[in-house]
C-alpha cells in the first residue's frame, strides 16, 4: 500500500540569473512501513523534498499525497494539523528544552497528541530508561538524539522524517541511533524517510533514492541490512 505519492513536484528559488531549481519534476512512491533513504550531495534538493513532505515548504507545481491526504492542497492551519497528527520529525539539531529532563521533554509533545504511545515504554525501547530524570546537558550526543527521536515518536506518527540525524554523531552513537530506528520500524511499522550524505546508511533502506540537481536519478527497492551490518 502506498503511503506517500509524489507527482511531478517542482520548486524554485530566486529570480532571473540567480534562480535555482531545487526540485525539478520529481515523482516518487513510498510504501507503508518502508525505510526510505534519500542520498545526494549538498544542494541536490533532498532537504527541500523532505520539507515538502513535512508540509514545511510549498511546491510550485505538482502534488504530494500522504495517507490519502493531498497535503499540497492544504491551508496553513490544515498543514499544522497534519504535522501534529501524522508526522514525527527529527533533525540533526536536537532542539531539546534545556530546562526539562528527558521524560518531560517527551511529555511536552505527548500532551498534544490524540493517540500517544506510553512514554515510559518508548524510552525503554530507546535505551533511555536510566536517564529519564537527566537533563539534556547531562546526556551524550547519542542520548540527546535518542531523546529527540522519542519526542517525535510519542505522538505515534505513521511517518517519521529524519534530516541528517547522525551527522554530528560518532560511529558508536550512529550505530545506536540506527538500531533504534530499525527497532521502531519493526515494532510500530512506522514509515521512515531519512536524508543523509553517508553512503553506508543506504544499506538499511528498503528503498534507496538518489537525487542530483533536483531530479531523482535512482529509485531502487532492495533488501535491507541490519544496522550492525552497515560497517559503521
Amino acid at each position: 500500500m502506498e503511503h506517500i505519492t509524489i507527482r511531478n513536484i517542482s520548486r524554485g528559488y530566486g529570480q532571473g540569473e540567480s534562480a535555482v531549481k531545487a526540485l525539478d519534476d520529481v515523482s516518487l512512491d513510498i510504501s507503508k512501513g518502508e525505510v526510505c533513504v534519500i542520498l545526494g550531495p549538498s544542494g541536490s534538493g533532498k532537504s527541500t523534498l523532505l520539507n515538502m513532505i513535512g508540509g514545511l515548504d510549498r511546491v510550485d507545481s505538482g502534488s504530494i499525497t500522504v495517507d490519502g491526504l493531498e497535503i499540497t492542497a492544504l491551508n496553513k492551519k490544515q498543514l499544522t494539523d497534519y504535522r501534529r497528527e501524522k508526522l514525527g520529525m527529527v533533525f540533526q539539531a536536537y532542539n531539546l528544552i534545556p530546562e526539562l529532563n528527558v521524560i518531560e521533554n517527551v511529555r511536552v509533545v505527548k500532551d498534544i497528541a490524540k493517540e500517544p504511545l506510553d512514554e515510559t515504554e518508548l524510552l525503554q525501547v530507546l535505551g533511555l530508561e536510566k536517564h529519564m530524570t537527566h537533563f539534556p546537558s547531562e546526556l551524550s550526543g547519542g542520548q540527546q538524539q535518542r531523546c529527540s527521536i522519542a519526542r517525535a515518536l510519542v505522538k505515534n506518527p505513521a511517518l517519521l522524517l529524519c534530516d541528517e540525524l547522525t551527522g554530528a554523531l560518532d560511529s558508536a552513537s550512529t550505530r545506536d541511533v540506527l538500531k533504534v530506528l530499525q527497532a521502531i520500524n519493526e515494532r510500530y511499522n512506522t514509515t521512515i524517510i531519512m536524508i543523509t550524505h553517508d553512503e553506508r546508511i543506504s544499506g538499511m533502506a528498503d528503498r534507496l533514492v538518489r537525487i542530483k540537481d533536483g531530479r531523482v536519478v535512482e529509485n531502487t527497492v532492495k533488501t535491507k541490512l541490519k544496522a550492525e551490518e552497515l560497517g559503521i
